[in-house]
């Protein structure tokens, strides 16, 4: 079934959002279905926060109170909306004093929409689309469905360890989660991602013990050099002086021990590059065709101590 309730940004190119925004009598005909719509917002009022959405030539106006789904509206959540796609129902027509058209609409009607009939329908174990909207040190936020929030914490990422979900993800990147938890009572879920980057068996098969690969530092302890050679595999490196976190590394395996889930490296050489960022290729769980897992087991069978998510 196709799910109508995406995140903001995926409507608006589409020929039907445009067959609807593109006159009044789609806008009209938008009210009576009571469709979910989008447009870029031109402009935030500096003295009633409203949002302003130029529709084709006639003025659509998202109120401050309607701007949001939620009791307690920021005014940073209205005002970086400016330049964005936000989705909206239209309330109602009206006319100003010149007789032009205006379009009452609202975002949190369709927010409300996107948590009653969908995200309130989900349950753990659900893999939906998603875009990321703003990180924090503690994780990313997420858009879910109609720009509605949800948070995708930092230990929830991957299994192996980053100090920022930035050095992940893009600011505004589509990707897939998977839903975590719901509290049902408030409408919000919170989302993780490391489920979909394989297992410790799937990731090392990619190694073995004589290589010389690729890898990027993400920790330096007293104990040693924590290494990423893929999202949810790392090794422990010996130390380096001239090493430092965030730099990419050319690493030798010394030995990949399945009973203990380790990997021991030398680091070669190190070097500034770009961030590396998530392709198809990280994930080893086919989303286009998988919507649903139950559970997911990190650590070999060969190993005694248990990583897993039960959903």
């Amino acid at each position: 079934m196709l799910n109508k309730y995406l995140p903001e940004g995926y409507r608006i190119g589409t020929h039907e959002n445009r067959e609807y925004v593109s006159s009044l009598q789609g806008l009209e005909k938008a009210k009576i279905e009571g469709k979910i719509l989008e447009g870029i917002v031109a402009m935030c009022d500096s003295e009633t926060l409203d949002l302003h959405i130029d529709l084709y030539g006639i003025d659509g106006i998202i109120k401050r109170e309607e701007c949001v789904y939620c009791d307690k509206i920021k005014d940073i959540a209205i005002i970086t909306r400016v330049g964005k796609p936000v989705c909206f129902k239209v309330l109602q027509i009206i006319k100003n004093e010149s007789e032009r058209p205006i379009a009452i609409l609202s975002r949190k009607e369709a927010q409300r929409e996107c948590v009653n009939s969908y995200l309130m329908d989900l349950i753990p174990g659900d893999i939906i689309p998603a875009k990321i909207t703003h990180f924090e040190p503690f994780g990313a936020f997420v858009d879910v469905g109609c720009g509605v929030a949800s948070l995708l914490s930092i230990d929830s990422i991957s299994v192996s360890r980053i100090a920022n979900p930035s050095e992940r993800f893009m600011l505004r990147e589509e990707l897939k989660v998977v839903v975590k938890s719901i509290d049902y009572e408030a409408g919000r879920l919170s989302v993780s991602t490391k489920e979909l980057f394989g297992t410790w068996e799937e990731n090392i098969q990619g190694f073995t013990a004589g290589q010389t690969v690729s890898g990027i530092i993400r920790s330096i302890e007293s104990y040693g050099i924590f290494v990423e050679l893929s999202p949810n595999l790392a090794g422990l490196a010996e130390l380096r002086e001239d090493a430092s976190v965030g730099q990419s590394c050319a690493v030798y395996i010394k030995s990949i021990i399945p009973e203990k889930m380790k990997i021991k490296l030398v680091i070669i050489d190190t070097y500034d590059t770009e961030p590396r960022r998530i392709s198809k290729e990280d994930y080893y769980i086919d989303t286009d065709t998988t919507s649903h897992i139950d559970y997911w087991k990190y650590s070999p069978n060969a190993c005694n101590k248990i990583i897993e998510t039960v959903f």
